[in-house]
This record gives structure tokens, C-alpha cells and sequence, in this order.
């Protein structure tokens, strides 16, 4: 296979002139070309008055050892995609079938493997399937009734179903699991862009139908998923998983266990630190979302041709005079800042977009780091859960603030010291209903001096980013997991047969990089266990 890069187009260009460029490139006729995919496509904006998609692409012709060696270009080369070719080696008995707790992209995936390799997995999820949590959110955001089991963070997906559903990922992929990763969401009803993108989303509207396609194989291949259904208690004898407890009544003999919890199942945190699990605190940061007029970002990044082109998205990020860090985060193109919360008397919010992202605006997390020295020193919370302590100081005074509704300031404002009264020239785009506050009242001093300085920053590089009229919303406390659950090289815990797996367990920052860690955890198994053929 030929692959070439660096492969440029004006972007009012189709497929067809693509294809002809290729055989430009190989100069080959058009006719001799086989057949042609793309590998990447990302926009070149560098100079604003000469945007260009920029392709990495394979071609399949004949002779194509000779055609590379004849044209004496470092661009086209003779080479393959490095694809996912893991197979089970295990001959270990297993005598129960594992069992997943949490049904996040972590569990889904991990899930998924294990039931195309025929180990049929039980997969337990607190939250609702889909439809059902769709309903819930939907009633939350209207009515701020919550539902503290299924809601923007728990149930079928994960947190990340309501989200931008990001498929970009920094982790390093030599292995293929990142392309399965994209492929699996292609072959359940994901656009095939997301095979090639830069910069893949799904959005949350396609989102959902693409996770229930998952759980659909999942059942169809033998594997069983219990919805409305908790981790109460983890049986252990000797250092060894013997069972495990559902719902405070149910007890299943186990000893396989993937803990794909998520970052938000603080009272599992609390289970399993009762139970001896070796854990311990990191760093994660904490802050607000901000919304712009997304042809305000979209303007600044590809200029005057920006309305030919997708939503822009941006990435920042400051060192401030302080010391501290401040940068965006899950940056949501044409999206709605969202009400997140999944505990009674606190609030939290993040940031979603449909797969057109055509909302009037941006917005983006703006976070700052904390680590184990900022968090509070409680006497009846254990040290190592003082991260979690944290965020629900941040998300109790958040809904203080608000008084039970999502608090919002003017950037001018906050810079003022003064609760904001009035909408200016940017209208919130918001799910959930909101207030005016006073957002000191809910984050530390070293927050909000950071994020004054880094947004003054930020300007700089977007002018306009720093407009006093910039809409404020927080608090974003749920960034990333407070803890990790230390895990050996096989994967499992201080305690055996129990495997700590994605974000929740301290492990992955996203839905590709959970998915990914969730096929690491599926084969550290198969690479023990051998299939039973009795397990149903």
C-alpha cells in the first residue's frame, strides 16, 4: 500500500479532485488508481486568505514498489496503519464470568471484546439504559429534579453521552487499539469521518444510538447488562475477589472484576477504600466554563472563509504570575454549557454539542490545577479522599450560590467583584435553568485570580476573548478523577481478580482514551483466562 502526506487541497475541493491530485502526486493516470482512503484530514489555517485541507491518505495501484522508488519523495512511502490484531492466549480456568461494573466507554469496550471472544460478561450499571436517561436529563434540566442514580453522569455511555463526543486522544497507539476504538464507533452508526479527522467528535445526538449498537452485540453475543443496578459491597478472602454484593440484597460469586466506574461513583470510592484497595490522590483541576460567540472563535482561526468551514474549536493554555496553570478544556464548537450534577445539594456543569455543533455559541472549560495540598484536611474523610472532599465543597457552594440553579457571571463582572444583573450581546446557550451570582462566592481567591489572568491572556492570542460581556458558569470540578487505583502490570488491584479500569480509576481523560483502556484490561484477562463454554 502507498501511503502519501502532506497532501494539500483548497477546501471548496470535492473527493474527485482529491483522487486526481493523488494521481498528480504518483503520476499515474486516474484509471490506475485501485482504490484510495483516507488516513487523516485536518484544515491548514495558517495564513487565513489560503485555507487548505491537509490529507494523509493510502492508494492502492500496481506496481507500487516501483512507482515509490521512481518518484524520490519522502512523502510517499510503501506502508500500512498499524491495525488491532490481539488475540486471546489465556488457559487459566475461569470459573464464574467477569463481571464490569460501570457502563462507560471503559466498560463498553472492555465489554465488548470480552463478548466477541465469547467470555459473556455481566455488566452492572447504576444509571438507566439510554432512552430512559435521555428522559431523565432532559426532566432534570427542566424541572431540576435530579435523579442521583441516572443523570448527566451515570447510566448507559457514561458521562461522556452528554458531551461533544471527542474521539481525539494523546495516548500513544502503537498497538491499533486507537483505530479499533474508531472503527467500533463506525461500524455502530458513527460517521466515517471519525476515521480520518484531526479531530473526531461524534456529538451527543449521535452519541446515544451508537452506544445502545454496542449493548445490542454485547447481548447478542451472550453478555447480560443490569441497568439500575449499584455495587454495594466486594467479598474478598485471603487477597482474593470471592463475590460481590448488588443493590444492598443480590450476592454473584465472582472473581473477575473490572471497576470501570467512572469518575464520579464517590460512593464506590468509599467502598472500595473500606475494603483495602490500594489507592491514592492526584492532582486534577478545578474552574469555570465560558462562552463566546462561536463566529467569534471561528473568525479568529480561519478568517473570513470561516463560514465554509466546520465550527472551530480552540486550545489554550497560560502560566500565570502566581505560578499556577490555567487552560480550556473539553472545548464544546456550537454547544451548550450543561448542568452536570449527580449529588443532592451540589452543582456542577460541562460542556455538550450535537455532531452539526450550529449552536450561536462556544464554550470551554477554563481549568485550573489543584493538587493534594490545596485539598481540605477533614477529620472524618480519609486523607487519600480529600480530592473528593474538594469537589463537593466547590459543587455545594456552587449550588448555594445559585441556589440550586447553574450560577453565571459576566467576565466583567467577576474582574469587579460584583454579582452580574443583566445579559449582554452573548446569550447563554444553556441546558438547565441558571441564575445571576457572584462566582467569588463559590471558588477560592487562587481560582478566580487565575482565571482573570489567564483570560487577559487568552485575549492575546483570540481578541475578544477577554469581552467583559463573556458568560461565566460553574463550577467545573469533574475534570478528571480525584483518586488512582494503583494496578500492577497485569492490570489488577492489591487485591486479585479485581482490575481498575479507565477514568474513574485514575487511568484515561476521554472517551477514546477509556475505550482504549478498557480493550488493555479486556486483554490482560484473555491473556490469563481461557473461554468457558458453559457460562451461560
Amino acid at each position: 500500500m502507498i501511503q502519501i502526506t502532506q497532501l494539500k487541497l483548497k477546501i471548496d475541493r470535492t473527493e474527485e479532485d482529491l483522487k486526481k491530485h493523488i494521481a498528480k502526486q504518483l503520476k499515474v493516470q486516474e484509471t490506475d488508481i485501485i482504490h484510495f482512503s483516507i488516513v487523516k484530514k485536518s484544515i491548514d489555517a495558517r495564513k487565513k486568505n489560503e485555507l487548505n485541507y491537509v490529507y494523509s491518505v493510502e492508494v492502492e495501484v500496481k506496481d507500487e514498489v516501483r512507482i515509490v522508488k521512481k518518484l524520490h519523495n519522502n512523502n510517499i512511502t510503501i506502508g500500512e496503519r498499524q491495525r488491532y490484531t490481539y488475540k486471546p492466549t489465556g488457559n487459566e480456568k475461569m470459573n464464574y464470568r467477569p463481571v464490569i461494573v460501570g457502563f462507560g466507554p471503559a466498560g463498553l469496550f472492555c465489554g465488548l471484546m470480552l463478548a466477541r471472544e465469547g467470555y459473556a460478561p455481566i455488566i452492572v450499571e447504576r444509571g438507566d439504559e439510554i432512552s430512559n436517561r435521555v428522559k431523565a436529563v432532559e426532566h432534570f434540566w427542566k424541572s431540576n429534579e435530579l435523579d442521583t442514580n441516572s443523570n448527566v453522569q451515570f447510566g448507559e455511555g457514561g458521562a461522556g453521552t452528554f458531551s461533544d463526543g471527542k474521539l481525539n486522544t494523546l495516548v500513544k497507539d502503537q498497538f491499533g487499539r486507537g483505530l479499533k476504538v474508531l472503527e467500533i464507533f463506525a461500524e455502530h452508526g458513527a460517521p466515517e469521518e471519525v476515521l480520518y479527522l484531526n479531530k473526531p467528535h461524534i456529538g451527543t445526538d449521535q452519541l446515544q444510538g451508537v452506544v445502545q449498537g454496542i449493548r445490542k452485540e454485547i447481548i447478542a453475543l451472550g453478555g447480560e447488562v443490569r441497568f439500575r443496578t449499584c455495587l454495594t459491597n466486594v467479598f474478598t478472602d485471603n487477597g482474593q475477589l470471592t463475590g460481590i454484593e448488588l443493590n444492598h440484597k443480590d450476592v454473584l460469586e465472582c472473581n473477575t472484576l473490572v471497576l470501570a466506574i467512572g469518575h464520579s461513583a464517590r460512593d464506590t470510592f468509599e467502598l472500595i477504600y473500606k475494603k483495602g484497595l490500594n489507592i491514592i490522590q492526584k492532582s486534577f483541576a478545578v474552574g469555570v466554563r465560558i462562552q463566546h460567540p462561536q463566529k467569534l472563535i471561528s473568525h479568529n482561526q480561519y478568517g473570513d472563509l470561516y463560514e465554509k468551514l466546520p465550527a472551530a474549536d480552540y486550545k489554550l493554555s497560560h502560566q500565570t504570575s502566581s505560578g499556577r496553570g490555567i487552560y480550556s478544556f473539553c472545548m464544546c464548537p456550537g454547544g451548550f454549557v450543561v448542568n452536570s450534577s449527580s449529588e443532592q445539594g451540589g452543582l456542577v456543569v460541562n460542556g455538550m454539542s450535537n455532531h452539526a455543533r450550529d449552536e450561536e455559541n462556544a464554550n470551554s472549560a477554563l481549568i485550573v490545577t489543584v493538587t493534594p495540598e490545596d485539598f481540605p484536611k477533614v477529620s472524618d474523610v480519609p486523607e487519600v479522599l480529600s480530592g473528593v472532599e474538594y469537589q463537593r465543597i466547590l459543587e455545594r457552594a456552587a449550588y448555594k450560590t445559585g441556589k440550586g440553579l447553574i450560577p453565571i457571571q459576566l467576565f466583567g463582572d467577576l474582574c469587579r467583584n460584583q454579582e452580574s444583573v443583566t445579559i449582554g450581546h452573548i446569550k447563554p446557550i444553556m441546558k438547565g435553568k441558571y441564575t445571576f451570582a457572584n462566582l467569588r462566592e463559590c471558588l477560592p481567591d487562587y481560582i478566580t485570580d487565575t482565571l482573570i489572568e489567564g483570560v487577559q491572556a487568552f485575549d492575546k492570542k483570540i481578541p475578544g476573548f477577554a469581552d467583559e460581556e463573556a458568560i461565566l458558569a460553574g463550577v467545573e470540578s469533574r475534570t478528571s478523577s480525584p483518586i488512582r487505583i494503583i494496578r500492577n502490570e497485569q492490570f489488577e488491584s492489591n487485591i486479585s481478580g479485581i482490575y481498575p479500569c479507565g477514568e474513574g480509576a485514575g487511568y484515561a481523560g476521554g472517551i477514546t482514551s477509556a475505550a482504549i483502556d478498557g480493550i488493555k484490561v479486556y486483554e490482560a484477562i484473555t491473556s490469563r483466562y481461557k473461554v468457558i463454554n458453559n457460562y451461560l
